[in-house]
């Protein structure tokens, strides 16, 4: 990647509402000389680096707290990376181990906008057999 292109790769919180076809969708009616592929976790974006960062600007507004990016060191369809050409998917596991924890980091953006201290959403235990008996039983 040279020092004017630059690859970036858009990560959708699963906390959000927006969708990777509504970022593509929305990227490519900006009509930018933009390289956008969707994939399952968002877009794979490249361009001029200014562009780029003007077309990510535009896209955190559907969801200025769900959307985030980071830079990927292969260009869109690098035949090394790109399952089409066989490509290797090392690092996928960190993206998606990356991805997982993205709704706490929206959540904790979100409390900040509104100013309150976030808390740790609290994820509900397992409901026992036992339990679920009880539940079911008709008195």
């Amino acid at each position: 990647m040279s020092a004017e292109r630059e690859t970036r790769i858009i990560v959708i919180s699963p906390a959000s509402d927006i969708t990777p076809d509504q970022v593509t969708r929305t990227i490519h009616s900006m009509g930018r000389k933009v390289t956008v592929k969707e994939s399952c976790y968002g877009a794979v974006l490249e361009g001029e680096r200014d562009v780029v960062r003007e077309v990510i600007a535009e896209i955190r507004k559907l969801d200025a707290n769900g959307i985030f990016t980071k830079v990927r060191a292969y260009h869109a369809g690098d035949p090394r990376r790109c399952r089409a050409h066989h490509g290797t998917r090392p690092g996928f596991a960190q993206l998606e181990q990356e991805w997982g924890d993205l709704w706490k980091i929206q959540h904790g953006l979100d409390c900040a906008d509104r100013g309150e201290k976030a808390n740790e959403r609290k994820t509900e235990e397992k409901l026992s057999v036992e339990r679920f008996k009880k539940i079911c039983e008709v008195k």
